[in-house]
């Protein structure tokens, strides 16, 4: 291992240690019993919301133009990262197949500030697996458990940047390590990198409500039983930006609206 790698070896380590014995869960994939009470409480004091006055909200993020083609990652200095892969890896920044964007991150915006959700007590899981961040865009709700997980044999680390909250760095050295954080205010969208394996970046968008959703493989996204409303939509895409529409969503109703995003033009 070279002089760098041992360093933030152990840097990592130093921090992962730290960070376990005080708020982190570590081994168990289970949340810890403080993020399962605070989302009971938070479950009290919910909104009730009757089912008969949800409507839905669907559609498609589409990418207009020839796509710009995708990168290979970069693994040869990192033989521990490239004995994993029998194939080239190309980057996830941008993902259009038939004209169709994936990894969009479509969320209500505006319109729900009214309500008060119930905090979930599932944790999200994001793994570390072929020194890549899967899945590579998510969302969780304030305060959700998050699980990351270390899949490869080799020594990661989590750094988070974050602006309205406390962010965190922890090193998860070992294959099959798992440490349970969460973020305590929201925000669209937290960076999360790995600074063993610079290539290795993930988005999270953390919202105080459940109305949230990454795009497929074919564009296409759902808001299930929103309550009756107007509401602003923002679709957020790592490289080209973001885009927001008013929509209004009425009882019983499944209202349809479409993202439409595009190389900027240079200069």
């Amino acid at each position: 291992m070279s002089d760098r790698k041992s360093i933030i070896w152990a840097a990592a380590v130093g921090v992962g240690l730290l960070v376990g014995c005080g708020q982190g869960k570590q081994s168990s994939g289970a949340p810890g019993q403080t993020a399962a009470s605070s989302g009971q409480e938070v479950a009290q004091q919910a909104t009730p919301i009757d089912p008969a006055t949800v409507g839905a909200l669907k559609g498609i993020t589409f990418f207009q133009g020839e796509p710009p083609a995708r990168k290979e990652v970069r693994m040869q200095g990192n033989p521990e990262c490239s004995a994993l892969h029998h194939e080239p890896v190309l980057d996830e920044e941008i993902l259009v197949q038939d004209g169709r964007l994936q990894n969009v991150f479509v969320y209500v915006k505006e319109g729900l500030e009214s309500y008060v959700f119930a905090t979930p007590t599932t944790p999200v899981t994001i793994d570390q697996q072929g020194c890549m961040y899967i899945p590579h865009v998510a969302g969780a709700q304030v305060s959700q458990p998050l699980l990351f997980l270390n899949s490869d044999p080799t020594l990661h680390n989590i750094h988070s940047y974050v602006k309205q909250s406390r962010g965190w760095n922890f090193g998860l050295p070992f294959q099959g390590m798992k440490q349970t954080k969460q973020i305590s205010a929201p925000e669209v969208m937290v960076s999360l990198k790995c600074d063993v394996h610079p290539w290795m970046v993930g988005y999270l968008g953390v919202l105080p409500h459940p109305y949230f959703t990454v795009s497929g493989p074919d564009g296409s996204f759902a808001l299930p039983n929103l309550p009756a409303g107007t509401y602003t939509v923002e679709a957020w895409h790592e490289r080209f930006g973001v885009q927001s529409q008013q929509v209004q969503v009425g009882a019983g109703e499944e209202q349809e609206i479409t993202f439409t995003f595009q190389e900027a033009s240079p200069g």
